[in-house]
């Protein structure tokens, strides 16, 4: 019995869908005509028969493959084990490109043709598909008659292009899983055929071994990896060793190297070198830990407290007030206020806007689902971000996690509280929040939900939770969970509604009917109780050394910005808040050096740095006569009438990083802000200050309780 690629895919959908489906939405996820479907369903209909099913259809509602579950059973088998003569174009183009990546020198059409069972004018109209797609990694094809087709483009693009090509068709429990030696199969022969051709790319034991030494060392930087820019690390260093000793050698910027030399990451980064030197025998070029250091530096999540303190990060906040306001005047929702969506998108685009600037490329694996499901909202947001990140190319990949963030703002949310439920969500917190949300708005009794990436799943104890809801397959793990996606469908919803009401009969059976005029005592752990203490008073600390410190200095005379900084470091070292003035005023000098400290939209710039010669945090503000020419976050020439001095150590306290975060968010997160900042007025100052710092430490107390 001859099946074609579409009908093996028509036929994988319906078994897959446990409701209707219509027509229409067929044809939207295969990509071609609903007409086009009604011709195939007639072949279908054959098929099916053949296996004693039919096919329903409901008009109005939808179609679907009716019979026993022995039948569809067989049927299934007999998909999975059919030998496929006939790929869909969109597997034919991956196939030429992993052959073209491979190989070194021209590939003969004709042996593509023959490969693919099809012929070379369909060969050579996938090249030209395959054109556009190439040309976004910055590689061109030669094409020249009896010559054949051969892939152009340096070392650092091809192995771009391989790194989306694996990212785009397996998910990250699958690598992961890989890595391990135990591969999550599909559901069907021919898609392995595609996920083995594209794990050709890497050999299998290599991923095992880089995977081990990646994880040995990572332990040692200061902030949480996100499983995929762990997994994108993985792969890249196994796609690295294959290329090397393939004798393909890559180049980098020497000025960019050179400046990456004093960080942490690229100490790392030479340390997973010498590993894997020495575990595979070979020499690993100087070229190749810059990359694993963009590769590092591009990891930072919203775990990174620092990320406000750092140059770039008020540019990336001013960006995201940006965004804010155009999305909101485009769909006529106040979002201005939304703090969580604020936090969230600075949280998020300071390393995606790293990895764009490099051009390390974006995978998200939800971009179709977001674009069908949410397709008014994804035409906002691109359009959008195209005003307001003029300087990149902001592909749909990203499009479709902010879309997550802004989704998650518009669904809204609510104050949950039962028993402890864990989100896995390994694509990023857009995705977690979009999913939270949906959770809160269909389960209200829940009201202790947790995101955490798989990474940290797997150092949790079954007692630290009670449900886990996943948006990826847990590798082995062998209790109960449930994998949903993150727009969490009809069926989800009462997967999780099931499982909620069978936990609560079981404790009901469990505890028996008692009842109790008072409440039972809370037992804690006095280990994590200790630790709390210790956070909250991390805060405190800081936050009443920055309330008690804070001054408001009037400058009436005419003084450079050198002039003015060099007696405002002055004066923080006569209260002790400095202990070397040269060391200070050259960090700030340095800061100044890699970009403006403008804000642009205002008249104030924000000098802050971090140095040995500092004793502790200090926030000081300079109210300016005679205002100063500056340069603003955006490269623009500016008058500043406001200078704002924030220090810190150069080791600062996690807590004391977070507080100072905050404050430089609160500069710019409304006018209405902004214009308490340029005030000149010592005391509203301070009002505002300790009125926020209340509402911020309250925060993280309640937070603290409901763990």
């Amino acid at each position: 019995m001859y099946i074609s690629a579409r009908e093996r895919q028509i036929l994988e959908i319906l078994l897959t869908e446990k409701e209707e489906m219509t027509v229409k939405a067929l044809a939207d996820e295969i990509g071609v005509s609903g007409r086009t479907v009604h011709r195939d369903l007639k072949n279908i209909e054959d098929i099916l028969i053949e296996y004693e099913l039919t096919l329903l259809k409901k008009s109005g509602v939808g179609i679907q493959i009716s019979g026993s579950p022995e039948k569809i059973r067989q049927l299934e088998l007999f998909l999975f084990n059919l030998f496929h003569t006939e790929y869909t174009p969109d597997e034919r183009q991956t196939i030429i490109l992993c052959e073209l990546l491979e190989t070194k020198g021209p590939v003969k059409l004709i042996g593509l043709a023959n490969d693919l069972n099809v012929t070379t004018a369909t060969v050579s109209a996938d090249l030209s598909k395959l054109e556009d797609k190439l040309e976004s990694f910055g590689l061109s094809l030669i094409r020249k008659r009896g010559y054949g087709v051969e892939l152009e483009g340096d070392e650092a693009a091809k192995r771009r292009a391989m790194r989306n090509l694996i990212s785009a068709y397996l998910d990250e429990s699958e690598i992961l899983s890989l890595a391990r030696e135990n591969i999550q199969k599909r559901s069907t022969q021919q898609t392995n055929t595609i996920s083995e051709r594209l794990l050709g790319l890497v050999e299998r034991q290599k991923l095992l071994i880089v995977e081990k030494v990646v994880d040995s060392i990572i332990q040692e930087l200061p902030y949480a990896m996100a499983d995929s820019a762990y997994i994108g690390l993985v792969v890249h260093l196994a796609l690295a060793i294959e290329r090397i000793q393939k004798g393909e050698g890559i180049a980098i910027n020497k000025a960019y190297m050179k400046d990456q030399q004093s960080s942490k990451e690229y100490k790392l980064a030479g340390k997973i070198v010498i590993q894997l030197e020495q575990v595979f025998q070979i020499e690993i070029p100087r070229a190749e830990v810059a990359y694993i250091t963009m590769h590092l530096k591009g990891a930072k999540l919203w775990y990174d407290n620092e990320y406000l303190m750092e140059e770039s990060s008020l540019r990336v906040a001013l960006k995201v007030k940006h965004l804010i306001d155009q999305i909101e005047k485009m769909v006529g929702i106040e979002l201005t206020a939304n703090r969580s969506l604020f936090e969230g998108l600075v949280m998020h685009l300071k390393p995606a806007i790293y990895r764009l600037k490099q051009g390390m490329g974006i995978s998200n694996p939800l971009t179709g689902k977001v674009k069908k499901d949410y397709p008014e909202l994804f035409s906002v947001v691109k359009k959008a971000a195209e005003q307001v990140f003029t300087e990149y190319h902001v592909p749909d990949e990203e499009v479709a996690y902010l879309v997550m963030h802004f989704g998650s703002a518009v669904l809204g949310r609510r104050e949950l509280e039962d028993f402890k439920t864990l989100v896995i969500c390994s694509s990023g917190i857009g995705t977690s929040k979009m999913l939270v949300t949906r959770l809160n708005k269909e389960f209200p009794e829940l009201k202790n939900v947790q995101n955490v990436s798989l990474m940290e799943f797997k150092k949790l104890r079954d007692s630290d939770y009670q449900l886990v809801i996943s948006t990826i397959p847990i590798p082995d793990y062998h209790k109960e969970y449930i994998i949903v996606s993150p727009m969490l469908n009809n069926d989800e919803v009462k997967k999780i509604r099931s499982f909620i009401n069978k936990h609560k009969i079981i404790n009901s059976s469990e505890k028996g009917l008692t009842f109790s005029s008072g409440q039972p005592a809370k037992t804690r752990n006095v280990k994590n109780f200790i630790e709390q203490l210790k956070t909250v008073q991390g805060y405190s600390e800081a936050i009443a050394i920055i309330l008690e410190g804070f001054e408001l200095v009037k400058i009436r005379e005419r003084k450079t910005i050198d002039e003015i900084l060099y007696q405002a470091v002055q004066q923080l070292a006569q209260k002790q808040a400095v202990n070397n003035i040269d060391l200070v005023v050259n960090a700030l000098k340095k800061r100044e050096r890699l970009g403006g400290f403008g804000v642009p939209g205002t008249d104030m710039a924000l000098f802050h740095a971090r140095s040995p010669g500092v004793i502790q945090l200090s926030f000081t503000i300079y109210s300016l006569e005679n205002p100063i020419l500056t340069t603003g976050m955006d490269g623009s020439t500016m008058e500043a009438k406001s200078l704002l001095l924030m220090l810190s150590s150069e080791e600062p306290d996690e807590k004391a990083l977070e507080v100072l975060s905050h404050l430089s968010s609160l500069m710019i997160e409304s006018e209405e802000n902004t214009a308490v900042f340029q005030s000149g007025d010592k005391n509203q100052i301070l009002s505002f200050l300790s009125s926020e710092f209340e509402k911020f430490f309250t925060e993280k107390i309640d937070l603290l309780r409901s763990v």
